[in-house]
């Protein structure tokens, strides 16, 4: 049964955010129920929508290491790691990635993305645009306020871990509290348990009548979300089994987590190559599950590819160790979704928040933060895949044409998932504010 203890009989109930995001489907970890509906009944369209699996490799993982290796660069400067021919003619990748070598002609590897940022704010990997730029929503809460969702499903699902919850670079902002990312920890999970006797309905029945009292409070209406028009529905969803089927990976085959690598390989925890963790490649599994299941956006963290120099430090052992686990989950991923005919409807993307040093950095060695040159790997969703777009000089320092940043990677995004990147949200000012300042999808993939 589902808690509501902080719920008061004063005078003046109130209802504390915390007990308002666990309220079982009302929550959805940040997304109110009143917006799943208000979704549901304006999603609905003939075909299916697009989805994007946005895959962040957060720390910053070394381009000149995976995707854009330089082998005739000075010894300083182009690291131990052999290229590798792949089944695009001509273009090479990291040894440590032969199953994406095999897949790279139904890829698309973007090479020289700039970022402003030079540090670890994740801002522009979800809005394409730095702190500097003001608080933008994270474009899953974009999708959520502008595209909604499909059936109960929450449209926006993270999967980041995070110490408090959601990470202030998935926030919603004014894109409204509604559209905040759900985070499937266990706890709410477990409040989307389908109803089982009738103690529970009962008590479900009675938490409908607890927001009863609290929607006349309309100051905390304002600030959550107003659910009225839609409460009626409530209890039919709460009863549903399909948002936790979705999370279910108990459903999938005994050999689908192998196949994705699970626990097949190990990551290093920071640069700190002694603290081996098994490859927790659930996250890949889960993310196919959902977006075939219908959510729109599904946002993974993997790995830690924060790889300094210091004492403990040696990001070629700690690559290594990472290159080949991702390799195989992302290769699990592209197949999966081929072999379920969704490739055409779903989009990944691989990606950093930047680069790391050209130049090899002592004791360790290590790499460090490097903003002028990033790579993104692009799969499926209708884009145009099979090509390599950008280059970097002969020491993968800069991009030799200094056209791609985050803007265009996030429009291209909006372009997968049908929002116009021109669209303006009213800011916390009240003021029209576009999705980007700029609006330029990579035309290379989108045509």
């Amino acid at each position: 049964m589902l808690s509501c203890g902080v719920l008061r009989s004063s005078p003046a109930p109130r209802l504390s955010r915390r007990s308002l995001l666990r309220a079982g489907a009302l929550g959805l970890g940040g997304l109110t129920l009143a917006d799943v509906l208000r979704n549901e009944a304006t999603a609905r369209t003939a075909t299916r929508p697009k989805s994007v699996i946005y895959i962040v490799l957060s720390g910053g993982p070394s381009h000149i290491d995976m995707y854009d290796l330089k082998p005739e660069a000075p010894a300083e400067y182009r690291g131990p790691f052999t290229p590798i021919a792949t089944s695009l003619p001509g273009e090479t990748i990291c040894e440590h990635m032969p199953l994406q070598a095999q897949l790279l002609d139904r890829c698309a590897l973007v090479r020289g993305i700039r970022s402003v940022e030079n540090d670890h704010y994740l801002s522009e990997v979800y809005t394409g645009l730095p702190r500097t730029a003001g608080q933008r929503p994270a474009f899953g809460s974009v999708l959520s306020r502008l595209k909604g969702g499909v059936g109960p499903l929450p449209p926006y699902v993270s999967l980041a871990e995070g110490p408090q919850g959601v990470f202030d670079f998935e926030l919603p902002h004014y894109a409204g509290l509604g559209h905040a990312p759900f985070r499937p920890k266990d706890e709410s999970v477990e409040d989307l348990t389908p109803v089982k006797s009738l103690d529970q309905l009962q008590g479900r029945r009675q938490l409908l009548a607890a927001f009863d009292r609290w929607r006349q409070q309309a100051d905390q209406i304002a600030s959550y979300g107003a659910i009225d028009r839609f409460q009626s529905q409530a209890l039919e969803i709460m009863t549903s089994s399909q948002v936790r089927d979705a999370f279910d990976l108990t459903r999938e085959p005994a050999n689908m987590l192998e196949r994705y690598g699970h626990k097949q390989g190990h990551f290093t925890h920071q640069t700190l190559v002694r603290l081996l963790y098994p490859w927790d490649a659930r996250r890949f599994v889960l993310a196919r599950r959902l977006v075939e299941a219908g959510v729109r956006v599904v946002t993974v963290q993997i790995g830690a590819w924060d790889h300094h120099s210091g004492a403990d430090s040696h990001i070629f052992t700690s690559l290594q160790h990472m290159l080949p686990a991702l390799d195989r989950s992302l290769a699990a991923l592209f197949n999966d979704l081929h072999e379920r005919g969704l490739d055409n409807d779903v989009s990944v993307v691989v990606l950093g928040e930047f680069g790391r040093t050209p130049k090899i950095t002592y004791p360790g060695p290590g790499r460090e933060h490097w903003a002028d040159a990033g790579c993104a790997l692009f799969y499926g969703g209708g884009l145009k895949m099979g090509q390599v777009i950008g280059a970097t000089d002969s020491r993968a320092e800069r991009s030799k044409d200094g056209k791609i940043d985050f803007q265009n990677v996030l429009s291209t995004v909006y372009h997968t998932l049908g929002i116009n990147a021109e669209t303006q949200l009213l800011n916390f000012n009240g003021r029209p504010q576009s999705l980007l300042d700029r609006h330029e999808p990579i035309r290379a993939l989108v045509g």
